[in-house]
């Protein structure tokens, strides 16, 4: 990036949209903008470009309009048009590196500035359609950019695991059934209710990892900002022990964040079986849900727009967020 971001060039009253100097390259129907996040047009934005590499090492640098500024770097034209780029959509590999490449970028501009984190794979045919899109949404991401300020996204994970309860907590088993049988009837109604006891538990614990879910949203959601119930985590996404019940977000202030995390802990407090998981703080990906759409139409049908996809709020997903 050595001195590949430059200042972005002003025009007087002009409100024409603006590209950051030093792109670095030449035909623009060869090579499209891949977009990053955006926020306000200020210093720590060009910095954060300047900090960290794009995709496949390509340069960051900003595309500004009205006070706008996105970070952008640039992607090759046949592997991010509509077809490129379902095929390394499906290419877990090359999902997992382009998921990586997004959210470091999107943690590192937001360490230093309040960020809108774009979906994964948002592709404009060039710099210009970026800028006309920061223009004709300029409204509505002022709007979520002023919501944002003074917030950071945490993570909320509810999992019910019978299997984790602590030993006083869970039926007896093994020596203690066999000596209740020789006392209670035979070893076929010592099994029974040996099955029993381990039912009535599990539906226990269910029960209690259900009301810690509806304690922490009563308790900590008063405490935030924002809410987004995420679907819970199944198949591979599932890599922690027991049934998660509940994967939430939610948009806290600096100044609550002790607390909300205080309120997390009391609603799971006294719970076996349950296991609460907070991770955070995240740039805000659940509540960008209502940014500018990803393009619609590939960039090689000659439309202004370029093609997007991704995986809904959270790119992070793939690269250590967590959700």
């Amino acid at each position: 990036m050595n001195g590949d971001v430059t200042a972005t060039a002003t025009t007087g009253a002009s409100n024409r949209p603006q590209v950051a100097a030093g792109s670095g390259h030449g035909d623009d129907r060869r090579r499209h903008a891949y977009v990053y996040a955006v926020g306000w047009h200020e210093p720590a934005l060009t910095e954060a470009a300047a900090g960290a590499p794009g995709l496949d090492g390509a340069a960051v640098r900003t595309v500004c309009a009205d006070g706008l500024s996105a970070l952008v770097c640039d992607v090759p034209a046949d592997a991010f048009g509509e077809e490129g780029l379902r095929g390394q959509m499906e290419d877990l590999d090359r999902l997992a590196a382009i998921a990586r490449s997004h959210h470091a970028l999107v943690v590192a501009a937001n360490a230093l500035t309040t960020v809108l984190p774009m979906r994964l794979g948002t592709v404009y045919r060039d710099e210009a359609r970026v800028a006309h899109m920061l223009q004709e949404h300029g409204g509505a991401l002022r709007t979520l950019l002023d919501r944002l300020e003074g917030h950071a996204e945490w993570g909320v994970k509810v999992y019910a695991d019978p299997r984790a309860m602590p030993p006083a907590a869970a039926p007896q088993s093994g020596a203690a059934t066999a000596g209740s049988a020789s006392s209670a009837g035979s070893p076929g109604r010592a099994y029974l209710r040996q099955r029993r006891a381990v039912r009535d538990a599990h539906h226990a614990v269910y029960r209690t990892a259900r009301d810690v879910v509806a304690r922490i949203h009563e308790q900590a959601a008063a405490l935030a900002a924002g809410h987004v119930a995420h679907h819970p985590q199944q198949g591979e996404l599932a890599t922690a022990s027991g049934e998660n019940l509940a994967n939430d977000a939610y948009l806290v202030s600096v100044e609550h964040t002790d607390a909300f995390q205080a309120a997390v802990r009391q609603a799971a407090a006294d719970a076996p079986g349950v296991r609460v998981e907070v991770t955070g703080p995240w740039a805000p990906y659940s509540f960008a849900a209502t940014s500018p759409p990803a393009p619609e139409t590939a960039p090689d049908t000659g439309s202004d727009s370029g093609t997007g996809t991704g995986t809904g709020s959270d790119p992070g997903a793939g690269a250590g967020h967590g959700r």
